[in-house]
């Protein structure tokens, strides 16, 4: 009741004032647009005021004046602010994450370039060596049939006699005819399943009698492919060893470094020698 009465004395002095507002004024003194914008904003607070006291009239119900929404609009805008301040600081982090991650993969990229490099570029200074070795053993071949030695008689035609023929020669200590019969199985039975035996035993009759050359190029035709045998570790050692006589240490010791990889239960007589080898060749 307070309030509406309260509500009704402003609402009458309001009135009043508008009403005195409204009475004619001499022509002398007119308002001026300053007088005349406050009067207007007076009448709008009039018919506010009018309405409020109406409505509580009508509805018999307590006035209710809504309080301004200005201090839960900024409230709600700095909640806005803060979550995209803590989702920008989220997509930061993500974005550092993803970068470490990016690093890590384009240096292992390069770590991986730089092995498969450094593979090829030593399989290509084997090739070389084997080549030259080739070449050389070649020549060497070539230089007594040039001085009118006979050729060899013809293989028998069975690979089983000739590879025994040649067996018993290198078992009689008669490593030069032995050198030339498994010289010439390798030559006529290229793809029987001997032959890398017969170069195995071609190359342990070169290496008897130091012509170390030919030994490594009869080795490395024995072990290609590593192949599961019994004399495929001591044909490995016999590579490297004739490196080492050949000064090719480098070789040597890459051959070493392959021999308990590919023959993991190598004899103890092979390994042992392998590092005698090692220490000759100055292996790190």
């Amino acid at each position: 009741m307070k309030l509406k009465s309260a509500l009704l004395a402003v609402l009458f002095a309001s009135s009043a004032a508008v009403a005195m507002a409204q009475t004619p004024l001499p022509e002398a003194d007119p308002l001026d647009d300053r007088s005349a914008k406050r009067v207007e904003r007076m009448e709008k607070v009039v018919r506010e005021l009018r309405a409020i006291v109406f409505q509580g009239r009508d509805t018999g119900k307590p006035v209710v004046v809504q309080p301004a929404e200005t201090d839960a609009q900024i409230a709600a805008l700095n909640d806005r602010v803060t979550d995209l301040e803590q989702t920008l600081t989220k997509l930061n982090g993500q974005n550092e994450a993803a970068n470490f991650e990016l690093t890590k993969a384009n240096r292992a990229a390069a770590d991986q370039k730089a092995r498969a490099d450094s593979l090829e570029q030593r399989l290509a200074a084997l090739e070389k060596t084997v080549a030259d070795l080739q070449a050389a053993g070649a020549a060497q071949v070539a230089a007594p049939l040039a001085g009118g030695t006979p050729p060899p008689p013809a293989p028998p035609a069975d690979p089983a006699v000739a590879f025994k023929q040649a067996k018993d020669l290198l078992l009689a200590g008669d490593y030069a005819n032995a050198e030339q019969a498994f010289s010439a199985y390798v030559n006529n039975y290229p793809d029987d399943a001997k032959t890398p035996e017969a170069r195995y035993w071609w190359g342990e009759t070169l290496f008897v009698r130091e012509s170390y050359a030919d030994a490594a190029s009869a080795y490395i035709g024995a072990i290609r492919g590593w192949p599961k045998t019994s004399w495929g570790p001591d044909a490995t050692l016999k590579l490297a060893r004739s490196m080492v006589a050949l000064k090719k240490t480098t070789e040597a010791c890459r051959t070493l470094d392959e021999l308990p990889k590919r023959y993991p239960k190598a004899p103890a007589q092979v390994t042992s020698r392998a590092a005698s080898t090692r220490v000759a060749a100055k292996c790190s």
